[in-house]
């Protein structure tokens, strides 16, 4: 059976709110969290950005659920400080925690002052650090020279299970490439095309793990405003790739979302006002074959999402899936 967890989404909301939303979320019968982790927002607009690691911490600690963070080693992270995160939080929280390992967008990455390599250039060092971590948490030490530099690192604290590292994809092609190194999927609501290519992509690959989706929606009691959060919080991320990996500012973002209609924006999340049109976009992603999929309501309150969505929406998705 599907699980269904909710997304925090450090750019939006403070960190106090979203702990909040967490436990509130797991009262109301979510089964899992993810988190974000992010330096900045993608617009002023969202106006926050929580160092995700601190608030992981205490998230879990809170309450009982599993936790996911979508997380890119190689440019703001060393990947043996990632490791040493990875690590610590895992050992904290056994069989809790999974980590999806991404390339990483400029708005992130630009503040160390480094060039922002080719897309190329960056898978090139993730699967670099992605051998770093592993190697780390196996208890080794670890010298590299490469497109990231190690000397003689090794973690003193590590779990007695590593958590799987996961690959964040959204085309069918990263899928694919990331088949042979990752422990799971994750990728990010799309047309259902898309999103069957993408899962077929990385199974044909020999890709293995369970497969997540990350699910950008928007409810209110009524349409109108269901349509105004979404156009309010959302517009800036409609853009797909490379825009929204090399984007380097929030200015950027608000720019060239400053004509972006409400209908675009429905393009890319789910807007409804109908629990039962909710329940019905998530079982159809379900069919797809994903086993965990992360519901994210882009408005910056929760408590009404996580109130309907915990007595109509899972309720009926659990009665369907039988």
């Amino acid at each position: 059976m599907t699980v269904y967890g909710i997304h925090a989404s450090h750019e939006q909301i403070p960190p106090g709110g979203l702990l909040e939303a967490v436990a509130k979320a797991e009262q109301a019968g979510f089964a899992a969290a993810m988190s974000s982790d992010h330096f900045s927002p993608w617009s002023s607009r969202q106006g926050e950005s929580g160092f995700a690691w601190t608030w992981l911490g205490a998230a879990m600690q809170a309450t009982r659920l599993p936790f996911g963070v979508v997380h890119a080693p190689g440019q703001r992270y060393h990947p043996a400080i990632s490791a040493q995160a990875i690590a610590t939080v895992a050992s904290m929280f056994p069989d809790r925690f999974f980590v999806a390992l991404g390339s990483g967008e400029a708005s992130n990455e630009h503040i160390t002052g480094d060039g922002w390599p080719r897309k190329d250039v960056r898978n090139a060092r993730l699967r670099e650090c992605v051998d770093i971590i592993r190697a780390l948490l196996a208890g080794e030490e670890v010298s590299h020279d490469g497109l990231v530099r190690v000397d003689r690192a090794r973690l003193w604290t590590r779990p007695a299970t590593p958590p799987p590292l996961v690959a964040a994809a959204v085309t069918p092609r990263t899928a694919a490439w990331c088949a042979g190194w990752a422990d799971g999927l994750i990728t990010v609501n799309s047309d259902v095309e898309t999103l069957r290519a993408v899962l077929a992509a990385y199974r044909d690959a020999g890709g293995r793990g369970p497969a997540r989706l990350q699910v950008h929606l928007s409810y209110a009691a009524d349409e109108r405003t269901a349509r105004k959060i979404a156009h309010d919080q959302w517009r800036s991320n409609v853009f797909p790739p490379p825009l929204c990996w090399d984007f380097d500012h929030v200015d950027l973002f608000d720019g060239a979302s400053e004509h972006v209609t409400p209908e675009a924006v429905a393009r890319t999340v789910r807007v409804s006002a109908d629990p039962d049109q909710h329940a019905a976009w998530l079982a159809e992603y379900a069919e797809l074959g994903f086993d965990e999929i992360f519901l994210h309501h882009v408005g910056q309150s929760q408590d009404e999402f996580i109130d309907v969505f915990g007595t109509r929406v899972l309720p009926a998705l659990r009665a369907s899936a039988g």
